[in-house]
């Protein structure tokens, strides 16, 4: 069966007016120039101010490129983030911020990110006692990853704390060295942190999962999310080709996985494959490392496995080989983890 190709770096469908408008106006407030802040985004300010122009996740990157530089601010990325939920995107918007639960806000966030976080994508994870939401690169963040990330949980955070009513005790994973900047954490997602972590994630106990929220309109929350639903199927697809590849090598980590193979499950040459993904800053590779690595350590951290079970489930054929491709994916043995999902 071909499998079904999402949107790709280069792909204008991201509405200008949408989350690249909330940093636009972010950086005018700052009194930034908007020809300054929009060079080399193949955007001008017109085009956002119409309501028509859509932009790919590239010029999306350029726009915060030239944000980040232009403000020099370490705080920039977390007031961006505060902004973007539920934000004003029209019916998805109107659906997220009649969700009756975070759980439903999660779903939504997850089946809509298309449209709501275009260059992350948001991921879930429970057992009986924790809620683990993480996000993958959509479509090469590169540069621009980190801030990208502060946006995205402080979104979360941000958007919870405002329909719940309340601050939700979440706790974060970074999945890099504690920045200079770490203040501006402190203030705007609290001091349950944990920096040089194996993911970026955020937790939470799973008692508020299905805890009734305050605020929400069923009936206008229905009639919004059909609305979504119809604009998401307009698309074409719900996430980008690195979010199918991914789902992909997840899906069949138990089965003999190499270029060629998954090549054929998406319907092209292995040539085509490879420059699809270096168009993405990635490799073959690298994404089958980080789905073999997630797989991993979900199943040391959630279900308990020893190595020798871990190492079976990933099809390798003894535990020294299986070590070694740990430890080249995490830069620790399976000794050296500290707990991830507590």
């Amino acid at each position: 069966m071909t499998m079904p190709l999402g949107y790709e770096c280069d792909t204008r469908f991201i509405a200008a007016h949408h989350q690249p408008a909330v940093l636009i106006d972010l950086a005018l407030s700052r009194g930034i120039d908007s020809h300054q802040l929009l060079r080399g985004s193949g955007l001008f300010y017109e085009d956002v101010t119409s309501g028509e122009a859509r932009i790919s996740p590239d010029q999306f990157r350029m726009l915060i490129s030239n944000a980040q530089r232009l403000l020099a601010a370490d705080d920039s990325s977390f007031l961006f983030g505060q902004r973007l939920l539920p934000g004003h995107y029209g019916e998805v918007s109107h659906a997220l911020t009649h969700s009756a639960s975070l759980q439903q806000a999660l779903e939504q966030l997850r089946q809509f990110r298309a449209l709501l976080c275009p260059l992350l994508t948001p991921r879930m994870l429970h057992d009986e006692k924790q809620l683990h939401l993480f996000w993958t690169d959509s479509c090469g963040t590169g540069e621009q990853q980190r801030f990208i990330t502060e946006a995205c949980l402080t979104a979360v955070f941000a958007l919870t704390r405002r329909l719940s009513g309340t601050r939700l005790p979440w706790r974060f994973h970074l999945a890099y060295a504690q920045p200079r900047h770490i203040e501006q954490y402190w203030v705007h997602l609290g001091e349950e942190l944990a920096f040089d972590s194996q993911m970026t994630m955020m937790s939470l106990p799973m008692e508020y999962l299905h805890q009734p929220w305050p605020n929400a309109s069923a009936t206008a929350g229905r009639v919004a999310l059909q609305a979504s639903q119809a604009q998401l199927e307009k698309l074409g697809w719900s996430g980008s080709f690195i979010d199918q590849l991914y789902d992909h090598l997840h899906a069949n980590i138990r089965s003999p996985l190499n270029l060629e193979r998954v090549a054929q499950a998406f319907d092209m040459s292995p040539a085509s494959l490879k420059r699809k993904l270096h168009k993405h800053g990635t490799g073959f590779q690298e994404q089958l490392d980080l789905a073999r690595k997630h797989v991993a350590l979900y199943l040391y951290q959630m279900k308990g496995y020893s190595n020798e079970e871990v190492a079976n489930y990933l099809c390798f054929n003894d535990t020294t080989n299986f070590r070694r491709s740990f430890k080249r994916w995490t830069g620790l043995a399976p000794s050296g983890l500290r707990q991830l999902f507590d």
